[in-house]
């Protein structure tokens, strides 16, 4: 071979050496250099310095602008004026809750609720006769209303509740259960501590066979007394725990009996109640009395008539819109301690003049009002 060619391949073979040099460099590169010894990485750990270490701390948080200042304390203010509202709330309520009865022109809201300790009705059957007819025996009913936790080994007040000229027994609703207006009444004056406890019955005035029938004679309202004393009280002395019950005769148990009613119970309240049956009731209670009531003078007489027993009170109660009753009611009541001396206004009456017509708006606080000064208790 001649030299020129030995060169030639000599500078061929350096050529590809340097092109695969620099193919195994860029190599490297992309796939990373192959990891020193073990040595040679402690000592450029060694020889590299510590970076220095940072505190790190929160950054301050951006003042408020006065804007924000003011609402915030906007709403502070606002949540405290809620606040107050609603403690001043809770107060009345609680006061309200626990203020005991007082003589009102309305019935307040929570002596209207379901009383959770509320008492029982029943209804009961008793023989009496037709008073206004032949006087042949008759079956009448009659609801009745006992105490929560009623002992028939206890003694009860009782108030005999009539109805009115074109009522019942239903009219007082004692038999519309639990929600009962009446009931509720009773039940949360008893449960609040404003009265003792005590039965309270709601009979049918007409003292007839035709007693049913609303639209018969109204005259047999007017025997409605001898029913009373024959039979009805007889009964329920005979059958619940009355202070009665073991009586000699109506006299040692009268101050533990009240008659009331509305309407035309209230006018048998003091035609019969007042002026016939004093030796069975101590109690009385007329509610928008009927026209037909006795005027002041002839209850007056007829009481001068009566044996001397003592007329606890007479409570009267009429709605001066009351186009009805109004007139005759005054004129029963209204005047009674200028024409006998056996009232003394402020003592042992009242007559309370309400807002109202000839309905339950001046009946229902009648009844509220009367079981309060019947049956308080001794304070």
């Amino acid at each position: 071979m001649r030299k020129t060619d030995q060169w030639k391949n000599k500078m061929l073979c350096c050529v590809l050496c340097a092109g695969l040099a620099i193919g195994l460099t860029a190599c490297g590169r992309e796939s990373g250099a192959p990891e020193a010894p073990a040595t040679e990485a402690a000592e450029a750990v060694a020889a590299t310095p510590e970076e220095p270490v940072i505190e790190e701390t929160a950054p301050p948080e951006p003042a408020e602008d006065a804007t924000g200042v003011a609402e915030n304390a906007e709403q502070e203010d606002q949540t405290v004026e809620e606040q107050g509202a609603r403690d001043a709330i809770e107060d009345a309520i609680l006061q309200e809750t626990t203020e005991p009865a007082e003589i009102s022109a309305l019935v307040p809201g929570r002596y209207l609720n379901i009383c959770m300790e509320g008492g029982t009705v029943e209804e009961f059957s008793y023989e009496t006769k037709d008073y206004f007819g032949d006087g042949s025996a008759i079956t009448k009913e009659a609801y009745i209303y006992l105490p929560h936790d009623y002992d028939p080994a206890g003694q009860y007040n009782v108030m005999i509740l009539c109805h009115g000229i074109g009522g019942d027994i239903d009219e007082w609703g004692l038999g519309e259960g639990a929600a009962s207006r009446t009931k509720c009444i009773v039940d949360n004056l008893i449960a609040n501590g404003d009265v003792d406890p005590f039965i309270l019955v709601t009979p049918n005035g007409r003292s007839s066979a035709a007693y049913a029938d609303k639209n018969s004679d109204y005259n047999a309202f007017y025997l409605f007394g001898q029913e009373l004393r024959n039979d009805l009280i007889p009964y329920i002395n005979a059958n619940y725990a009355t202070y009665g019950k073991n009586a000699q005769d109506f006299a040692e148990a009268r101050d533990h009996y009240a008659m009331a009613g509305l309407s035309m119970g209230g006018m048998q309240t003091l035609n019969i109640g007042l002026c016939e049956c004093l030796d069975i009731f101590s109690w009385f209670g007329a509610f928008s009395a009927a026209p037909t009531s006795y005027p002041a003078a002839t209850i007056a007489q007829k009481l001068s008539e009566e044996e001397p027993y003592e007329i606890r009170f007479l409570y009267n109660i009429c709605g001066t819109e009351d186009n009805v009753a109004y007139q005759s009611a005054a004129a029963a009541a209204k005047d009674l301690p200028d024409v006998c001396d056996r009232f003394v206004d402020g003592e042992n009456y009242m007559w309370m003049d309400v807002k109202g017509g000839h309905d339950f708006n001046v009946w229902y606080p009648g009844l509220y009002n009367f079981a309060q000064i019947a049956f308080r208790g001794e304070e």
